[in-house]
């Protein structure tokens, strides 16, 4: 009896094991096609060093699933899946194998995060297996040779032993490492850590534009590395070939976790973990924090010798309390109290801008040379100008500086680089004796005159409401509306969300007091004065098409130039033409409806218009898609406002040189037939969902896609071998031939022989016929020069549009 009651307890024992284990339990570090991961359920790798599940940081209520080391007692998260796009139930949320892929599905059962890869597996045989090393592979069972994905490919802020970190020559693709947005958000922050692989160095990049520290090229060590003695911890192997320029990161004791990060400050950091003191800091780069490039925001002074190492300067204060109470500094500070300057009804009187002197201060970058002979001439240089922000005098002459002041540096007062940076605050923030003096007179005579305040509090109370029912909008004609530059300083949270850069400047996102959600684009290189520049700005604003992106308003205060548009949830049709990491692949009816209404947008702009409206820069990233994916042609009319010359066109459009027609080089007069280039260049990208500035495959053939296409069309081949492979032959075979035709048209060499757009239109609308297009000739000289893709001889006329 007694040894049938102990088996009875041991199997309830066993019941009860499995009934509490939250964990997968059929293969502890994998999940098949017919298991999912949801709530607090975790996959743990087969040594148990790693933990892969759902996760949350701080006191945010988003999860996401991630990848953290089992062994150390304060979570550590290493890889993110899904770090843009957040779920909030974990339990209703979960991680499977769908189609050969491992996707994430939120709480309303949507996919939002994808391995996306293209396989053809038998079914069942696809799986998820966590590594000990770090690495999330995803492989067909019954095949153990090359993983179909791993997370190793896509790192986020972590970079781990074992792992393979660089640039891949075939691609063209460079991994990168994003710091977190702060400490409970791992979408990616200010930071980034990369490869040059020119010389084989790592750089450390502001904004994902500016390099602030770099290794120094690799000579068996990087040469400018901060730390001279070795690294007994981990060390690193170049993989330099055909393929690839990476390095590989040993360490030298498995037993010892040791990683790189780039960290929320800016700063890379190799941690080792010790069970008794923690993680340690064994190395940074750059090892000063006022060496990271605006690591205290705008109007944030950074000092290596303070604690905190952030302040904002006087008559500043943080843009967001909570991210600076959490030690996140690089969102900057703004002004507690508007300037005078540019308020006319308070012009002359004495409530004048005045200056605050800071000694020993590293002085911020592009600063402009004023003429001016004394202290006082400088100062009242930058008094009068009413962009100017600062200014500078010394023996070098008079600097001043306009907009936001970024990397302010507060150095030691025996450094001899130090120099004294006046500040423009308003009159208020730098009150005299004097001034308290006439506060107290001020106060004895209001009291006697109490029921006259009284009225007037009550006035100002009034206007105030006014106030914020209009906002800052002013109409100006029409619908168009002059908004300030503080109130799209405040809406875009001081320029922090960046949607997108261009030849005219970068693009902001943004939300106004109504919630409105807009994008601020601002410009860059405009030397229009304020008539003509809010004359041009209205012409704009008149043009209205269901095809062109809306301009809502404006901002114009001296130097500082911005346009308000319509926002647009789906982004840019680069970036989901080209993203191959995204989830939902434009299908090849959405990029036909898309090319057709770019060009009856374009179409409207060279023939409806007033004035014929050349574009000058059409590409993919200046084709915009709404929330139906209905195509907007953005930057219209921006080449005139920014006065674009040939000249300037040649230096500012040489990142998306694959688009300009052949008279941008011959220097003959530019028409709207350089517009049609670009449209049918385009046009090629569409049908492969590939950049054509990259090599080809097709049939054993490598050339030049554009070229491939042609021939197929000219030679009366299959054109769905011209399809992107990730649409699977999965469109009509006749309007594949139709675009490839018109984009052959809209690419001869003579622009006389290209279609208007309203000719594409009625073309692509199936309202005329194409004929078939003689071979371009710059696609013949192609494989004469592959430098030279589109500046070619002029060949004789085939037709005329």
């Amino acid at each position: 009896m007694d040894t049938m009651a102990n088996s009875t307890f041991k199997l309830l024992v066993t019941i009860l094991c499995l009934f509490l284990n939250t964990h997968i339990s059929l293969g502890a570090d994998t999940i098949s096609a017919n298991q999912s991961l949801s709530g607090d359920q975790t996959i743990v790798s087969a040594g148990g060093v790693f933990v892969l599940g759902f996760f949350h940081s701080g006191n945010s209520s988003n999860y996401y699933i991630g990848m953290w080391y089992k062994q150390v007692t304060t979570q550590t998260v290493v890889w993110v899946a899904n770090r843009e796009k957040p779920v909030s139930d974990r339990f209703s949320s979960e991680l499977r194998i769908l189609n050969d892929n491992l996707v994430l599905f939120n709480e309303s059962n949507s996919p939002i995060w994808s391995t996306n890869v293209n396989a053809t597996m038998s079914s069942g045989s696809v799986q998820a297996v966590l590594m000990d090393n770090g690495n999330l592979v995803l492989k067909d069972e019954s095949n153990n040779s090359k993983p179909l994905w791993q997370s190793f490919d896509y790192l986020t802020d972590t970079w781990l032993p074992g792992n393979k970190f660089g640039y891949n020559k075939l691609t063209k693709m460079k991994q990168v490492l994003f710091s977190w947005k702060n400490s409970e958000d791992p979408a990616p922050g200010l930071f980034s850590f990369q490869i040059d692989p020119s010389d084989a160095s790592y750089v450390t990049l502001w904004n994902r534009s500016r390099i602030y520290w770099n290794t120094g090229p690799w000579t068996g060590r990087f040469t400018l590395a901060p730390e001279k003695r070795p690294n007994i911890i981990l060390y690193f192997e170049i993989v330099s070939n055909d393929n690839e320029t990476s390095f590989m990161m040993h360490a030298t004791n498995s037993s010892v976790i040791s990683f790189i990060t780039m960290d929320l400050t800016g700063k890379m950091k190799q941690l080792m973990w010790r069970p008794e003191t923690g993680w340690n800091v064994l190395r940074t780069f750059p090892r000063q924090q006022c060496q990271v490039y605006a690591s205290c925001g705008s109007y944030g002074s950074c000092n290596d010798n303070s604690e905190p190492f952030c302040l904002c300067l006087e008559g500043f204060e943080p843009n967001s309390p909570k991210e600076w109470d959490l030690k996140h500094y690089s969102g900057g500070c703004s002004r507690k109290t508007e300037l005078q300057c540019g308020n006319h009804s308070n012009f002359g009187s004495e409530e004048r801008d005045k200056f605050l002197a800071i000694s020993a201060m590293s002085l911020p970058e592009n600063q402009l040379f004023v003429k001016a002979g004394s202290f006082a001439e400088c100062e009242s240089s930058c008094l009068t100008n009413c962009s100017c922000t600062a200014y500078a005098y010394n023996s070098s002459g008079c600097s001043i500086w306009t907009g936001d002041l970024l990397n302010l540096k507060q150095l030691g007062e025996d450094d001899s680089s130090g120099r004294t940076l006046y500040i423009r605050l308003a009159a208020s923030e730098l009150r005299s004796p004097k001034d308290n003096k006439g506060t107290i007179i001020g106060v004895v005579l209001g009291s006697v005159a109490g029921l006259v305040i009284l009225i007037g509090l009550v006035l100002v109370l009034l206007l105030r409401r006014r106030k914020k029912t209009v906002g800052a909008r002013i109409p100006v004609g029409g619908s168009l509306m002059a908004f300030g530059y503080r109130d799209l300083q405040n809406a875009t949270k001081n320029f922090s969300e960046i949607l997108g850069r261009g030849g005219f400047g970068s693009v902001f996102k943004g939300v106004l007091p109504d919630s409105t959600v807009i994008a601020v684009k601002r410009l860059e290189g405009v030397d229009q004065g304020e008539k003509q520049f809010r004359a041009e700005v209205s012409i704009i604003g008149t043009i209205q098409h269901v095809n062109l992106v809306r301009l809502l308003g404006f901002c114009s205060q001296g130097t500082k130039k911005l346009l308000v548009y319509d926002y647009l949830s789906n982004g840019s049709l680069a970036s989901h033409l080209f993203d191959t990491e995204k989830l939902n692949i434009l299908d090849w009816k959405t990029r036909y409806q898309i090319a057709l209404g770019t060009a009856k947008g374009l179409a409207y702009l060279h023939e409806n218009c007033r004035d014929c409206i050349i574009h000058c820069d059409i590409k993919p990233e200046n084709i915009l898609l709404d929330k139906e994916f209905c195509s907007k042609v953005a930057d219209f009319g921006l080449a005139k406002l920014v006065g674009r010359d040939f000249s300037r066109i040649l230096t500012t459009m040489r990142g998306t040189r694959g688009y300009l027609a052949p008279e941008w080089i011959s220097g003959v007069a530019i028409t709207s037939k350089a517009d049609v280039y670009s449209y049918g260049m385009m046009l090629f990208e569409f049908v492969s969902g590939k950049r054509n500035s990259g090599l080809c495959e097709l049939d054993g053939k490598v050339s030049y896609f554009p070229c491939l296409a042609a021939s197929v069309i000219m030679k009366g081949g299959n054109v769905l071998s011209l399809l992107d492979p990730r649409l699977e032959e999965q469109a009509t075979i006749e309007e594949i031939e139709r675009v490839c035709r018109v984009a052959c048209w809209c690419i001869q060499y003579d622009e006389v022989d290209r279609p208007s757009m309203s000719k594409v239109v009625q073309i692509l609308g199936g309202v005329l016929e194409v004929e078939l297009p003689p071979m371009p000739r710059s696609l013949e000289l192609f494989n004469d020069d592959q430098e030279n893709v589109m500046y070619f001889s002029e060949p004789s006329s085939s037709k005329s549009w």
